[in-house]
């Protein structure tokens, strides 16, 4: 159901939106295939598209993934994508209705937390259910981060 935050030691990240765990407390993930056009595969192939400013919801009984940009690929001409069009994100029926449940009662929001090549080559993306986090969170998480990267450098100065 769930799975690992780490990163499969085979697949390759194509995009990651590193300000997510900085706004929101993620309290689950899941891994959800992407349906994709054949441009938009070859585009994310070659890295570089951004999902920071995206976000994840529930239309009907579907889960869209909306503002996700994919750039154009460069070599398709006229059969190209639109860059920021809503894509559809494929799940098990039990995982979609469990993520639309929390969303709806508890409150909580679906972030698209990194978009990403398997070892079989399919293109997924690692989604969390996720609550904003307040702005006095924030602010104790960046002073814990500080306190860890000024112990770390005290660690190694010392020996």
């Amino acid at each position: 159901m769930a799975k690992p935050n780490n990163p499969d030691p085979n697949s390759r990240t194509v995009a990651e939106n590193r300000r997510a765990r900085f706004n929101y407390e993620i309290l689950d993930t899941f891994e959800a295939g992407i349906q994709l056009h054949g441009t938009e595969v070859k585009s994310l192939r070659q890295g570089r598209s951004n999902i920071a400013e995206s976000y994840a919801g529930a239309s009907g009984d579907e889960l869209w993934l909306y503002n996700a940009y994919v750039p154009e690929y460069l070599e398709a001409g006229r059969f190209n994508h639109e860059t920021k069009r809503p894509r559809k994100l494929l799940m098990h029926r039990r995982e979609l209705n469990k993520l639309t449940a929390a969303v709806s009662q508890e409150g909580l929001t679906l972030v698209p937390l990194r978009i990403y090549f398997n070892a079989r080559g399919i293109a997924k993306v690692l989604i969390g259910l996720a609550r904003g986090k307040k702005t006095h969170d924030k602010r104790e998480t960046e002073k814990k981060r500080d306190w860890q990267r000024d112990k770390a450098r005290l660690l190694r100065e010392r020996g």
